[in-house]
């Protein structure tokens, strides 16, 4: 386990909020925007300590994604998309405190290089980017059909100088006997990426994206998959955790995802946080309740 504790200054926001306005102002500054101060010590999270798994619960704006960000700001995790912050987090991301765990020799640990922050921002813009590309090489790919026909059946290219090269080098590959047509455009306009439903998509992405031994913060990864497909997900981020020595910290209100082995679950719904089992949460028992209510329909199939 790569990241034992992380601590919140709680004590000292107050005087981050005066520094900050004085920077301001002088004595008659003021700050616009406090956040993230004065979110989580009311409530009473000061100091988080993590499993393997540790899941952030909670509705929105109760500090699931702040805590990640913190998190990732503070660890100085790798991220693509940006995300909103304000005049005071990077203050207050720096004035936070981190402990890491010891491994099995008793060395401590340090935040692998390759740990990142994963968001549904990112695997959004990963499911625009596939598309684009990939029509990208449809119109190639009927360009390149035409190109083919005028390669292999029109008049051969004459070499007069380096400038005629490359159309000979491809007059040259669309004649070969052993290369087919498709054989010729997929060489010359690429391959489209296989791109299926949202869900599988988003569980690609993951797929492609985990490493090894490496510390994770996901953002709501639940976002576009059907129960299916978390509970796909959920097998597969168990297995990274057991077979692959990764750590993950997630911000999620998915059933599924919270049911995850050994997890531990900080209530950010909860006045003051507390740490919970996934079958006492509000979220969860609201599933519990409907399916209970209405079981005897399932008898009947």
């Amino acid at each position: 386990m790569f990241l034992e504790t992380f601590t919140l200054p709680i004590d000292e926001e107050e005087d981050l909020i005066e520094e900050r306005a004085e920077e301001n102002g002088g004595r008659f500054g003021y700050v616009d925007n406090i956040y993230p101060c004065r979110m989580f010590g009311p409530r009473g999270l000061e100091e988080i300590t993590f499993r393997d798994v540790t899941i952030f619960y909670g509705g929105n704006g109760s500090g699931k994604s702040t805590l990640l960000n913190l998190i990732a700001g503070k660890l100085q995790l790798n991220r693509i998309a940006p995300f909103n912050s304000s005049e005071l987090f990077d203050r207050y991301a720096a004035a936070c405190e981190y402990t890491c765990g010891y491994d099995d020799e008793g060395f401590i640990h340090r935040i692998p290089d390759g740990s990142r922050i994963i968001t549904s921002d990112d695997i959004f813009d990963y499911m625009l980017t596939v598309r684009t590309n990939n029509a990208e090489i449809a119109e190639q790919i009927e360009a390149g059909k035409e190109e083919h026909k005028k390669l292999k059946y029109g008049d051969t290219v004459k070499f007069s100088g380096l400038e005629d090269y490359e159309a000979l080098r491809m007059q040259v590959l669309a004649r070969q006997k052993s290369l087919s047509r498709r054989q010729f455009i997929r060489r010359t306009a690429g391959m489209e990426t296989k791109l299926n439903s949202n869900g599988e998509t988003a569980l690609n992405y993951f797929e492609t994206k985990l490493k090894f031994d490496k510390l994770y913060c996901l953002d709501e990864p639940e976002n576009s998959m059907s129960p299916k497909m978390q509970m796909d997900l959920k097998r597969m981020l168990e297995d990274f955790v057991k077979h692959c020595g990764c750590q993950f910290i997630i911000a999620t209100h998915s059933p599924f995802l919270l049911a995850m082995e050994d997890a531990r679950i900080y209530d950010l719904d909860s006045d003051p946080v507390e740490v919970r089992n996934w079958w006492e949460l509000e979220n969860v028992r609201i599933y519990y309740e409907f399916f209970r209510e209405h079981e005897k329909l399932f008898w009947l199939t």
